[in-house]
């Protein structure tokens, strides 16, 4: 069976490297590029991190570091948001400088920091660019749900603030990132009542562990969401996602594949990324 990886991180920078080896990986793109080849995972799509020490004057788009001239063509990325270098005398050059960006064949989406920035996700600081993924048909991807360190905030990445965004901008698609976790039950009404929600199944999981050990240590945990996931019944809204290199990638395939009835695998490991992220079909031509 054939992946995409929804959502990962990398960075030439070496922001992860205790991370990644922590889950058994190294953070290099060699690596990544050899453990795509053995899990058959054909492209993965990075979440922009890099490039604030550049948004001094205008809020450039935050970008994955591939460390190469050019991107390599087994990975995409989404275009971060920065908004704490966002004003109103900047606004419009802000956003004509992701305007200019889309216009690289591997950036497919747009990617919103809640809890780690400070901004309800209907804040008007992001209607602008929620207009630009509209006017391009692209997803925006929202981290939801617990933060990697206590600065978040998390009424800023509660499932439940999506519901709003999704409602004043209909026509566009949003990915609720980590589905909401520990609000699995919010995430799934938010994406059950939304037409234009969507869920990625990244960073449930972090380390490297045996997937039996997982299972029966976070048995309830499991349960909750194949509850929940059995409520939604839209296996056409889920998307696997690693959040590389936090886990070990062999492991967390497994980790999900058990999660998530086998009739459903081919949507959730590879079409329906392929609908929400429609630029990564020509690239997967």
């Amino acid at each position: 069976m054939k992946i995409i990886d929804a959502h990962l991180h990398f960075s030439a920078n070496e922001h992860f490297k205790q991370t990644a080896y922590k889950a058994g990986h190294l953070d290099s793109l060699e690596h990544l590029a050899g453990v795509f080849h053995e899990q058959n995972i054909v492209l993965g799509i990075g979440m922009g991190v890099d490039g604030k020490e550049n948004n001094s004057k205008v809020s450039k788009p935050l970008t994955v570091n591939f460390g190469t001239e050019q991107p390599p063509n087994f990975l995409v990325q989404c275009l971060g948001i920065d908004t704490a270098t966002i004003t109103k005398e900047n606004s419009e050059a802000s956003v004509a400088a992701f305007k200019k960006k889309l216009e690289e064949q591997n950036v497919v989406g747009l990617k919103v920091y809640a809890g780690y920035q400070h901004f309800h996700v209907n804040d008007p600081v992001y209607h602008p660019f929620y207009e630009l993924a509209e006017a391009n048909n692209i997803p925006v991807v929202i981290h939801t749900g617990d933060t990697a360190n206590s600065a978040g905030l998390l009424k800023f990445s509660h499932p439940l603030t999506v519901d709003e965004v999704a409602v004043n901008f209909p026509r566009v698609r949003f990915v609720m990132a980590h589905y909401g976790n520990p609000w699995i039950i919010d995430a799934t009404e938010v994406a059950k009542k939304n037409p234009n929600v969507y869920i990625d199944l990244s960073g449930l999981a972090e380390g490297k562990f045996q997937v039996d050990w997982f299972y029966d240590t976070y048995k309830g945990y499991i349960e909750q969401m194949k509850t929940w996931l059995t409520y939604l019944s839209r296996y056409d809204k889920i998307m696997y996602g690693s959040d590389w290199p936090l886990v070990n990638m062999a492991t967390y395939i497994e980790v999900v594949q058990r999660l998530i009835p086998e009739q459903y695998h081919q949507a959730v490991f590879y079409d329906n990324a392929t609908h929400v992220f429609p630029r990564i079909n020509m690239l997967l031509k």
